[in-house]
């Protein structure tokens, strides 16, 4: 690797690419989430236990993790959680606040719900809260609709929303 990839330019240059959970990544899974928890709410138990071990907590379980990367740099995450056969959440998506606006959020949410197609997954959900606006309005975009009430058992205090994804497709026949 030449120096040149250090260089300033060099990461307007690089191209967006999602990648899956390596462990050599985990704590990015950690670093990425606690910075948007701990700049609009707290970091639960739940999380910081989810957190701490991905392996055990989301992959093991039948879910998956994925990561943002632009040049060298890890810049967002997120997590498909399996609750059930055919149940999955959306979960622990954060994007550094240095690269918010590059499509980096678009990006893993793209690649998660095609891993929950790709699974055969009936139903797809996440739980929110409504000070996320930006976040809300792209779920919105990628097909997720708001649900009258939160979700019964929620895990988290935090959430106030609670959103199932509706794949475009299917729109026409509910």
């Amino acid at each position: 690797m030449g120096m040149s990839s250090t260089s300033g330019s060099a990461a307007g240059d690089a191209a967006l690419e999602i990648i899956p959970f390596q462990p050599s990544l985990r704590e990015h899974f950690y670093r990425l989430n606690a910075q948007w928890l701990e700049r609009h709410f707290r970091i639960e138990e739940i999380d910081r236990v989810v957190l701490s071990d991905p392996e055990k907590y989301v992959l093991e379980p039948g879910g998956a993790i994925f990561f943002a990367r632009l040049g060298e740099q890890i810049i967002g995450t997120c997590a498909l959680l399996q609750e059930s056969p055919d149940v999955y959440e959306l979960t622990k998506m954060g994007v550094d606040e240095a690269f918010h606006g590059q499509g980096a959020g678009r990006r893993l949410l793209d690649a998660a719900i095609a891993e929950f197609h790709r699974r055969g997954g009936r139903t797809l959900f996440l739980e929110s809260n409504s000070a996320l606006a930006p976040a809300l309005r792209m779920y919105e975009k990628a097909g997720f609709e708001l649900q009258p009430a939160i979700r019964a058992d929620s895990h988290y205090q935090r959430a106030d929303v609670y959103m199932i994804y509706r794949a475009p497709a299917a729109k026409a026949l509910l």
